[in-house]
């Protein structure tokens, strides 16, 4: 059998999109800055894919500018707020410690040259608390970026209400929404958002193509020189068959959001069930208040890296609470950040799921870890110092 259960890195994608894309190669390959006819098809294309985005999450046209993905989009987001932070004598930051790195590491270049960052805690059930974020909040904070979905464990952060205070505030609000459009219904003006990134791959469009959400009136600083393209915010020949793709694969994950939502929680929650069967795990972040589609859990006594490599061999595609960083294995920072010692980070699983995802794949997932877990504990040595007692079990 195989399954793909990596949704959350990139999902395949739709016919719909991928129609869609073919269709504008070979029909609409003119440069939309043109002004003969096959240009300005393309033009006309291009406009289009901005207005159902647009509506989609209810800003106006304008306010969406196209990118090369989520990472591009954050950056500008980021920078922009920062550089006009900075004109105002505002340099301070508020984000969270289980952002994707996109942010983190925009944070830690502005931190060297000279703004203040501030990260907050998310505490063992993966959500931001509110009035922490509010507390934090002073006279010279510039930006409030916290991200609407977390990309490991999935948890669902209370955007509206931190929209809100924002508001209140007086300081500029920017979501990293790259797992959740496509996925939840979002109003940026319901939510108080002042900026948002989104990626197509992650909602069945095509790789290297996404948007910024750029409420009206905001300034935005260019990351790329060289155009007058998206109002001369955003150089470069804009990927028209990529963007009308995107589009397309938009429109049809939120048309089908609450069949799939319907769906996928019931075989969240019963993998949830079937995985807590195992000794010694644990399930990561909070169970109701996250995305349908994301089950991360913690194996003590072994490590994620051998889990993946023997999943892949029975045909399961999944992910793990580790990545390899110049050489060292570092286990996952957000499950860091959850409170998780790294030996129990080490050992982790993150299925994500897709709309065509069963329950006879969720009973040979369940299964295949069961056995594939207790292979690996049956020869690791931090196993057995737990069971002898000479370690002491974190995951009851």
């Amino acid at each position: 059998m195989k399954i793909y259960a990596d949704n959350a890195a990139t999902t395949r994608m739709s016919e719909t999109a991928i129609n869609t894309m073919l269709d504008c190669m070979k029909n609409l390959y003119g440069n939309p800055s043109s002004l003969y006819t096959i240009g300005q098809d393309a033009k006309t294309r291009l406009e289009y894919a901005r207005e159902e985005i647009a509506k989609i999450i209810n800003a106006e046209p304008r306010e969406i500018i196209f990118t090369s993905g989520g990472s591009e989009a954050d950056n500008q987001a980021i920078l922009s707020a920062a550089n006009n932070g900075k004109k105002k004598g505002k340099t301070h930051i508020i984000s969270t410690a289980f952002e994707h790195h996109a942010v983190l590491h925009t944070l830690k270049k502005l931190e060297k040259l000279g703004f203040e960052i501030t990260l907050l805690p998310v505490h063992s059930n993966g959500v931001v608390d509110v009035k922490e974020l509010e507390d934090a909040i002073r006279d010279d904070t510039c930006l409030v970026t916290v991200m609407t979905v977390n990309n490991e464990i999935g948890t669902i952060q209370p955007i509206a209400e931190i929209g809100a205070v924002c508001k209140q505030r007086g300081v500029l609000f920017h979501t990293d929404a790259v797992q959740a459009v496509g996925h939840l219904p979002i109003d940026v003006k319901a939510m108080n958002i002042d900026m948002l990134s989104a990626s197509a791959h992650k909602f069945h469009g095509p790789k290297g193509v996404g948007f910024l959400y750029v409420r009206k009136g905001i300034i935005l600083s260019n990351l790329i020189e060289g155009g007058a393209q998206e109002r001369g915010k955003r150089a470069g020949t804009e990927n028209v068959a990529g963007i009308a793709a995107m589009a397309a694969a938009l429109k049809e994950s939120v048309a089908n959001m609450d069949r799939d939502k319907a769906h996928l929680t019931k075989i969240r929650d019963y993998l949830i069930n079937g995985l807590s069967e195992i000794p010694h795990s644990a399930l990561n972040g909070e169970s109701e208040r996250r995305i349908y589609s994301n089950v991360n859990f913690s194996f003590e006594g072994i490590e994620g890296e051998s889990l993946l490599i023997l999943l892949d061999r029975k045909g399961i595609s999944a992910s793990s609470g580790s990545a390899c960083t110049s050489g060292a294995l570092d286990p996952s920072h957000v499950l860091l950040s959850i409170g998780r010692i790294h030996d129990v980070a080490h050992g982790s699983l993150r299925l994500s799921l897709e709309e065509n995802t069963t329950i006879e794949q969720a009973d040979y997932i369940i299964e295949s870890v069961k056995e594939v877990v207790e292979y690996l504990r049956s020869f690791s040595p931090v196993w057995r110092d737990l069971m002898t007692g000479k370690r002491v079990f974190i995951l009851k």
